[in-house]
């Protein structure tokens, strides 16, 4: 029960975290960082996929009534839930993935989290990008959005991660 009170508010802090700063913030003029997805990518993988991709849903669309997005970010939430799964089981080379309900520093690589983190990352800013320009007229700047977009973001997701989540030492 714990876990679920600290799932929500953590998703509460971050989507209010997002709609009133980040959605602010524009790095380069252009590069804005989507924060909100730190509360996708810390979901439990053993959490039943409808509940995943219902959660997905619904954090995107409550992104898209404060940006006026019109969907563009509840669809790249729900693909993101959708290639999370398969994405989990690829970086654990097909291992099963039962008995692993955090994927945070200490239980997971640094190898496997930068991968796992800059991925989705990647995902959700090339369709965010794709959606929002629906033109591949000026692909170079398109392209160096994405990019830029989706540094920002997975730096600023790396960074959080390691703050709150720091990697336990063997030692």
């Amino acid at each position: 029960m714990n876990n679920v009170i600290s799932n929500i508010l953590r998703f509460l802090l971050l989507i209010v975290l997002q709609v009133f700063v980040c959605n602010h913030i524009n790095l380069f003029g252009f590069a804005t960082p989507a924060l909100y997805l730190l509360a996708l990518l810390l979901l439990p993988i053993e959490l039943p996929l409808s509940a995943q991709y219902f959660i997905g849903f619904i954090t995107g669309l409550v992104v898209d009534m404060f940006t006026h997005t019109l969907g563009v970010n509840a669809l790249a939430c729900l693909v993101v839930m959708f290639v999370r799964p398969y994405l989990v089981k690829r970086l654990d080379s097909g291992k099963s993935t039962e008995g692993i309900n955090r994927l945070v520093p200490g239980i997971k690589d640094t190898k496997w989290i930068f991968f796992y983190v800059i991925l989705l990352s990647l995902i959700h800013q090339v369709l965010v990008t794709m959606l929002e320009t629906s033109s591949f007229a000026n692909f170079g700047h398109t392209s160096l959005v994405i990019l830029c977009n989706t540094v920002f973001t997975s730096f600023l997701l790396l960074c959080c991660l390691y703050i709150f989540y720091p990697a336990k030492s063997k030692y």
